[in-house]
């Protein structure tokens, strides 16, 4: 008997107890659900050079505890709640109802790297990193690059360009006048031909004439804008002159045109003489033209109303810093059987002049007549 009042009145205390601990129970459910948390992470993120930066830090649970950003490499201390530290570039907002974000503007090279998110919790801190990379247009470094490049003609040359920006660049080369780059192997004569080329440096072995002009090195690395810078090369060499027709005849009375094609630089003082004495000047007797396209340049003299004393060897020549070159032209007097009026001018071509050529096709014309009445004529007879 006394053994089951015990029992019950065991059974009576459990029983009294058990508001107590529910509420102890639910007392500590609360109080842990109500520690901060983060909602998500805060991400990796890129941003342009000179915009804004924003890293959003979504916390629940805030409560009476307070936010703040810090830089993760060294600790440094940005904001502290609602209230900047560090600068004028650095702010934070609330986006309601938890969203805390911090603001960089304008955005610096320097602002890459990693920012923390802290939450003054106790006994330890809470806490989480998001990290920004910072994209910069590529800018050419004029210290780095070559200037204007000016080498003898077979001499080895590099023509060089450097960029900074992030990410790196790329340096890609082309011909300003649109033509292809011709790159000349190591120990070969031969060219390959390249419509641009990709490297911070082109070299160019044994350099030929043909390689001379306006190269532009663009940089870029899909941050607009992209940049160039134009590279001129030179190559200089003494002048070289080729006659197309040394020996040129035209009837007298007529417009007689010489020609002579040269090659040089630098730039070149350019004549005509006759006979090895006197030099020819521009006016009512002659006429002197050049056009000039790069190292190339083309000279030519017309003597008006050819006469018996024009007779005789012109000289074009051509002369420059590194040397003097010279092309030699024999001007004779074609006859004709029948006096006809060349008052128009006349150009000459393959050493005749066009009236001459002419002449002599009338002459085949006339010929080929005569031989078809004489064969029909041995015809007709035979029949």
């Amino acid at each position: 008997m006394r053994s089951e009042r015990s029992w019950f009145c065991s059974m009576l205390q459990a029983l009294a107890f058990l508001p107590t601990m529910a509420l102890k129970d639910s007392h500590t459910t609360k109080k842990f659900s109500e520690e901060p948390e983060f909602e998500y992470p805060i991400g990796n993120h890129t941003f342009f050079l000179g915009r804004e930066a924003v890293l959003g830090c979504s916390v629940l649970n805030l409560a009476k505890h307070k936010v703040g950003w810090l830089r993760a490499e060294d600790q440094t201390v940005l904001t502290m709640h609602e209230r900047a530290v560090l600068g004028s570039r650095y702010a934070v907002t609330l986006d309601p109802p938890r969203t805390w974000q911090l603001r960089i503007r304008p955005l610096r090279a320097e602002d890459r790297g990693c920012y923390m998110c802290q939450i003054n919790t106790q006994p330890t801190m809470t806490w989480q990193i998001g990290c920004i990379d910072v994209f910069v247009p590529p800018d050419i470094m004029s210290d780095d690059t070559s200037g204007d490049v000016s080498v003898q003609e077979l001499e080895n040359a590099t023509l060089t360009c450097k960029a900074t920006g992030h990410p790196a660049p790329k340096i890609t080369w082309r011909r300003e006048d649109h033509e292809p780059i011709l790159l000349k192997k190591p120990n070969s004569r031969e060219f390959e031909k390249v419509e641009s080329y990709v490297g911070s440096s082109v070299p160019l072995w044994r350099v030929d004439r043909r390689q001379m002009g306006a190269f532009l090195c663009i940089a870029s690395n899909d941050v607009p804008p992209a940049v160039s810078k134009r590279i001129t090369l030179n190559v200089n060499f003494a002048p070289t002159v080729k006659v197309p027709n040394q020996l040129l005849g035209a009837p007298l009375g007529t417009d007689v045109k010489l020609k002579c094609y040269v090659e040089a630089y630098p730039n070149t003082i350019n004549y005509w003489i006759k006979n090895r004495g006197e030099m020819l000047l521009d006016g009512p007797k002659y006429t002197i033209r050049e056009e000039k396209s790069s190292y190339k340049v083309s000279m030519w003299l017309t003597i008006r109303q050819f006469a018996k004393s024009d007779i005789g060897t012109y000289n074009c020549v051509s002369t420059n810093s590194l040397g003097k070159s010279e092309g030699t032209l024999r001007l004779y007097e074609i006859k004709l059987n029948s006096p006809e009026d060349f008052s128009n001018q006349i150009s000459v071509a393959g050493g005749l002049t066009e009236a001459a050529k002419a002449n002599s096709q009338e002459r085949i014309h006339i010929k080929r007549t005569l031989l078809i009445l004489i064969v029909s004529c041995v015809y007709l007879y035979v029949l």
